[in-house]
């Protein structure tokens, strides 16, 4: 039966409201949220609310009042988070680690929820005398209110003079709703869902470019062992690789990174996975594909390795040493092959005729996009000159340092994968 015009615009309505909201929580992915939970009868749903933030990609820290303890317990939030849950403003343990000040410098957000009648007013006047309180002194993240008390107490002339003050300071209100109360009252003053909460903070942040994609970037050179102390390798800083692991977690992707020894730090708010040999980075690599959006293979996997290790040291007796090498498993390809494939992104360092050497890479491997550059320029160095190919196209990325290069490589990625996930299935 055809479908009449009301009810076409209904799901277009209702297909667009969908689209709208997950561009909207996507946004949460890498924010570093502190959830905070003070007394209140509302605290039950500040767990559904933690799932809900991690959920939607954000690294969510919990710290609670004394009396939020009392109707939650930080075992609960504990497990949901899978972070420790901070109750103490004088704990050594967490002074320790991280006290209260590195606590107060670490979020992109503060969310306070439920925030009880009475916190809002040792707020608003400034008291320092629980961790929570302390924080948001210290605090120069954006701090946001969810309101939760009974009906009268939040209709009370000293509680919207609290919330001026602390609007006039810049805090945002969430709330509160109207309706029946723990208490047996019917009016404003309820928190509201968890859902609307995660929903109006993640409206507070720009979304990003790659915002709730999950890339995984394969990144520096891999070692295949001769014998306990040394190993066949090739050049490679790993710097590329670092630098779009970086970049795309700016850009709001959940970034796995699996990487060859390298002297590179992690970068913020990537999860790294170190790996030495072509074999393991394949099997880390199969292991994070399921759930992965784009597979990026920027890695200078050795082609060969040992027909087989020696169990000692090699001692230097004769004037010439014979090794038999066999080849390394294909990463790249065998990532590209899957049935349950990711968009598939490789990399080719080259020393001659690179644009061609690039492109019979790109369909032998059947990837989707691959970039070609000169390997005696690029390797150890700051700076890149790119050939972006693709089936039928290609363009040249700088030259300019690894972060710009990264930049361009990424927002190119991010069109062409858009374009094949909208491209409509021939029947």
């Amino acid at each position: 039966m055809p479908v009449d015009a009301a009810e076409t615009r209904l799901l277009s309505w209702l297909s667009n409201r969908r689209l709208n909201e997950t561009v909207r929580m996507n946004s949460l992915a890498n924010k570093r949220i502190l959830l905070g939970i003070t007394g209140g009868i509302a605290a039950y749903k500040s767990a559904e609310l933690a799932r809900l933030l991690g959920k939607a990609g954000a690294d969510v820290r919990v710290v609670m009042t004394p009396a939020a303890t009392q109707f939650i317990t930080p075992l609960t939030l504990q497990a949901l988070t899978g972070n420790r849950v901070h109750t103490e403003l004088l704990d050594a343990e967490a002074e320790a680690g991280m006290g209260h000040i590195e606590l107060a410098r670490w979020p992109d957000l503060v969310l306070i929820a439920p925030a009880s009648a009475d916190f809002l007013a040792r707020v608003a006047s400034g008291q320092a005398d629980d961790l929570l309180s302390t924080l948001l002194l210290a605090t120069r993240a954006p701090v946001a209110l969810a309101p939760a008390m009974n009906q009268a107490m939040w209709l009370n002339a000293a509680t919207h003079d609290n919330l001026r003050v602390l609007a006039a300071r810049g805090m945002q209100i969430f709330g509160p709703a109207e309706g029946e109360q723990a208490c047996g009252d019917t009016g404003p003053g309820r928190m509201l869902e968890p859902q609307q909460l995660a929903e109006k903070a993640a409206a507070l942040f720009e979304t990003g470019l790659l915002a709730g994609l999950r890339l995984v970037i394969t990144a520096g050179p891999t070692r295949e062992a001769i014998d306990p102390v040394r190993y066949i390798s090739n050049h490679s800083s790993g710097k590329m690789g670092y630098a779009l692991a970086a970049e795309a977690a700016a850009a709001g992707a959940l970034v796995t990174l699996i990487s060859g020894p390298v002297a590179l730090p992690v970068p913020e708010r990537v999860r790294r996975v170190d790996v030495v040999s072509a074999q393991q980075m394949l099997d880390a690599s199969l292991a994070e594909a399921p759930g992965c959006d784009i597979f990026i293979g920027v890695a200078a996997v050795a082609d060969y390795r040992p027909a087989s290790v020696a169990a000692q040291k090699l001692k230097k007796t004769a004037q010439s040493l014979k090794l038999e090498l066999v080849r390394n498993p294909d990463i790249i390809s065998t990532i590209a092959s899957l049935e349950q494939r990711p968009f598939t992104v490789g990399f080719a360092a080259e020393t001659e005729d690179v644009d061609a050497n690039g492109a019979s890479k790109l369909q032998r491997k059947k990837l989707d996009l691959l970039f070609a550059n000169h390997a005696t320029s690029t390797f150890g160095s700051d700076a890149i000159t790119a050939s972006a190919l693709w089936s039928d196209g290609r363009a040249t990325l700088g030259p300019g340092n690894k972060s710009l290069v990264a930049r361009q490589m990424l927002a190119l990625i991010h069109a062409h994968y858009l374009s094949l996930i909208h491209t409509p299935v021939k029947s």
